[in-house]
């Protein structure tokens, strides 16, 4: 893993993925895309894994594709063809750096603050749950460099907001402010700084991974796969859920739990 653009630490059940390239607010360069990638994936198959929460470090949550980064994509190459075909793998890779946070067993908490720009807004639409600092503005900015959003803003933003709203700001590249976001349902809540939004972060990241981590991984998966299909199907693939896992002792000590008043103490998913 790419170390300096990344850092993780650990409090019990939560993992504490931060954006660490504070010194390019946090732009996205191939060894970035690489270590969050990684990072998801990791964090994503770890059992005692129970709720992961995504910052950043330094005056922005990320200022989006590093442009010389995103330049040295593009050089003449002799066969046309032959390229095109290379750089479709190379975005399909970028994408699924990406989807490793939707695709991670625990859910994802991004905390936001400053700028979240271009690729930033690809990587909050694929964590579960956004809060926002005071400062915070989305910016779908990839028309100013004329490229179409392609690593999930455009596919997944609008489960999110309005298509009217999507649109505006997928063919504007205007800002979204925090105060506008929380209005639209795009955040959960704003607080005043980033050491709040990080604390808030934890709170709820903490109130996630006390509980069972099968009920979690379960509902994240229903909702998962309910995206794009009828109710029907989503009510198949819940039931198919909960009878193969009802079975699990997480049921009897939740129950137990309550009747007793006493927190329930439950045990990690298996690898």
């Amino acid at each position: 893993m790419a170390e300096e653009r990344v850092a993780i630490e650990r409090d019990g059940g939560v993992a504490h993925l931060a954006l660490a390239r504070e010194d390019k607010l946090n732009a996205m360069d191939g060894e970035m895309f690489a270590a969050i990638g990684e990072a998801f994936r990791t964090l994503g198959a770890d059992p005692s894994v129970r709720c992961i929460l995504l910052s950043a470090r330094g005056r922005h949550f990320t200022a989006g594709l590093d442009l010389h980064y995103a330049g040295s994509q593009f050089a003449p190459a002799a066969d046309l063809g032959r390229a095109a075909e290379s750089r479709l793998r190379h975005i399909q890779w970028l994408q699924d750096c990406f989807t490793a946070a939707e695709a991670a067993r625990a859910p994802v908490i991004a905390a936001i603050h400053g700028g979240c720009i271009g690729a930033g807004v690809d990587l909050a639409c694929a964590c579960d749950i956004r809060i926002a600092a005071a400062d915070t503005f989305f910016q779908v900015a990839e028309v100013d460099v004329a490229i179409t959003a392609d690593l999930g803003t455009l596919q997944r933003m609008t489960r999110l907001l309005p298509e009217g709203i999507v649109r505006e700001l997928a063919y504007t590249a205007r800002r979204l402010p925090a105060d506008e976001a929380l209005r639209l349902g795009f955040v959960n809540r704003v607080e005043p700084d980033r050491e709040a939004v990080v604390a808030a972060g934890f709170a709820l990241a903490r109130a996630i991974a006390a509980k069972s981590p099968l009920a979690v991984a379960g509902a994240k998966a229903s909702l998962n796969y309910s995206r794009g299909r009828t109710v029907e199907e989503g009510l198949r693939q819940v039931a198919l859920w909960n009878a193969a896992t009802l079975v699990s002792a997480d049921l009897t000590t939740a129950v137990e739990a309550r009747l007793t008043r006493a927190d329930p103490t439950f045990d990690d998913l298996d690898s």
